[in-house]
């Protein structure tokens, strides 16, 4: 069996220490709780990453890099049906990929912090690659998107622990569909 290469051994470590951000917050995750989480002592952690605020770093620019090609990806569609499903259907996958960095994603929703820029700033990219234009903002889309891909992360990080992402992927995608008012006809 191959042994994993280091940049496989610090993105299995960023997406672990991710969902412990996401769950307990920055400030409340310890360096032995993502040593744990990924199976080293704490002086093997800090053999990849010299802080908890490196691995974070790299958590956000992980998250970030998601955004902003997943906009990119879909800047040339035009608002509506085709785009939202090419961003669900991103999203769906990042978050079977990566479900520590999409559940620190889904912490935008559900712990907004007004004075982290980056996370603000990943939100606000979110938003552009869903057609969402600020300066003439419809309550209705902001809910409707919100619900949605709040929905996505839960059910998606539901389906990776319990094995069963290939069985859900299309059902996920379907409801995130439904729930921004697309709905199968």
């Amino acid at each position: 069996m191959l042994r994993p290469t280091k940049s496989e051994i610090e993105a299995e470590i960023i997406d672990r220490a991710s969902g412990l951000f996401a769950q307990h917050g920055f400030a409340h995750a310890s360096l032995q709780q993502i040593a744990d989480a990924v199976g080293y002592s704490k002086a093997g952690l800090l053999h990849h990453f010299p802080s908890k605020q490196a691995v974070y770093d790299a958590a956000i620019r992980g998250l970030r890099a998601h955004a902003e090609a997943m906009r990119d990806g879909v800047k040339d569609i035009p608002p509506g049906r085709e785009r939202d499903k090419a961003v669900i259907e991103a999203s769906v996958s990042f978050a079977f990929q990566r479900p520590g960095i999409a559940a620190l994603g889904n912490r935008i929703a559900l712990d907004p912090d007004p004075d982290d820029k980056e996370m603000n700033e990943i939100g606000f990219i979110m938003y552009q690659a869903l057609g969402i234009d600020l300066a003439r903002l419809d309550m209705e889309r902001l809910i409707r998107v919100t619900s949605a891909f709040s929905g996505l992360g839960i059910t998606a990080a539901l389906a990776v622990r319990s094995k069963l992402s290939e069985e859900w992927k299309d059902l996920i995608i379907a409801a995130a569909m439904d729930g921004l008012g697309h709905r199968k006809d």
